[in-house]
């Protein structure tokens, strides 16, 4: 093992217990100035959708992209949290029945099989709206120009054009397969909206130029790319124990992939032209980008 992954590990295993220190107070059960209650049930089911592990790899590219361009900690960590607020609100509704219809999430019953369908739904609403209010409060300490930037940003990435608009192409996929470009399309979307944002989101905490803006948006959606083409070869050869949620599913709905239309050789070598890609955009930093060019290798060659 390099030092560069030893120090990666290192780096995401103290960040993801960052988040999580700052989404258990988020998520406490203290009702906050302006509310009328925090009801009992909601805020449970709530917690249960979120306080349950995970690797963090969204906040994770927040933060790491924001200290390589010089952001607020504070800021950084309380965005980093409301974006792990959206994705656990995705993953909560995507395991409804409705949708991908599944019992397990990261080794443990999902929000709905725990509680109830509707307490689902509900929780993962106000984890929606919540990671807009997380980043519009006076806690968060960042202009209101770049928490402008960040609600717009996020409100893009996670809805009609983004990540919720890639879930009905998703569903619309199980009847009628796409071609190759479809399938990029609803797979940069659904997944790769929010990694992309992750990495864009840090540029915009640390108020950079318009060229690293854009260097770091290029490059989230490369590894976004990368995550998505590796959970595709994980649905097809990892087991549901080491995935902590059930596995071939895309295969027995019919669902067409890269991985399905290519084959497991064309993706290996697909994986590793996009970790090139993105080694190359951080090269010209130096070792400053260590740990960045290091998040692209782990995104590619993780086993669960």
């Amino acid at each position: 093992m390099s030092d560069n992954t030893s120090l990666f590990q290192e780096r995401l295993k103290t960040n993801a217990a960052a988040v999580e220190a700052c989404l258990i107070e988020i998520l406490s059960a203290e009702t906050r100035p302006d509310e009328i209650a925090r009801p009992a049930r909601l805020m449970a089911a709530m917690r249960h959708g979120v306080l349950n592990g995970g690797k963090r790899l969204r906040p994770f590219l927040v933060m790491e992209t924001a200290a390589f361009l010089g952001g607020e900690p504070q800021a950084t960590l309380r965005v980093a949290a409301a974006l792990e607020c959206v994705h656990c609100y995705s993953l909560v509704h995507d395991d409804l029945p409705a949708m991908d219809d599944d019992a397990l999430r990261r080794g443990q019953p999902t929000v709905h099989i725990a509680f109830d369908e509707a307490s689902a739904i509900l929780a993962g609403d106000s984890l929606l709206t919540l990671a807009f209010d997380i980043i519009a409060a006076p806690e968060t300490p960042l202009p209101d120009r770049q928490k402008t930037e960040l609600v717009r940003a996020l409100a893009r990435a996670s809805g009609i054009g983004g990540m919720a608009g890639g879930q009905a192409l998703d569903l619309a996929a199980e009847t009628s397969t796409p071609d190759e470009a479809g399938i990029i399309t609803l797979q940069a979307m659904k997944t790769g909206a929010l990694i992309r944002f992750a990495c864009e989101a840090g540029a915009i905490i640390a108020n950079a130029d318009a060229e690293n803006r854009r260097l770091m948006r290029t490059y989230g959606e490369t590894i976004g790319l990368a995550f998505q083409l590796a959970d595709d070869l994980l649905d097809l050869t990892a087991d549901a124990t080491t995935m902590g949620k059930a596995t071939g599913k895309d295969a027995a709905r019919g669902k067409g992939t890269l991985v399905s239309l290519r084959g497991q050789s064309w993706a290996q070598t697909e994986l590793a032209r996009l970790v090139g890609q993105a080694t190359a955009l951080l090269e010209p930093f130096g070792a400053s980008a260590d740990i960045l060019i290091e998040t692209a290798h782990f995104v590619a060659d993780r086993k669960s």
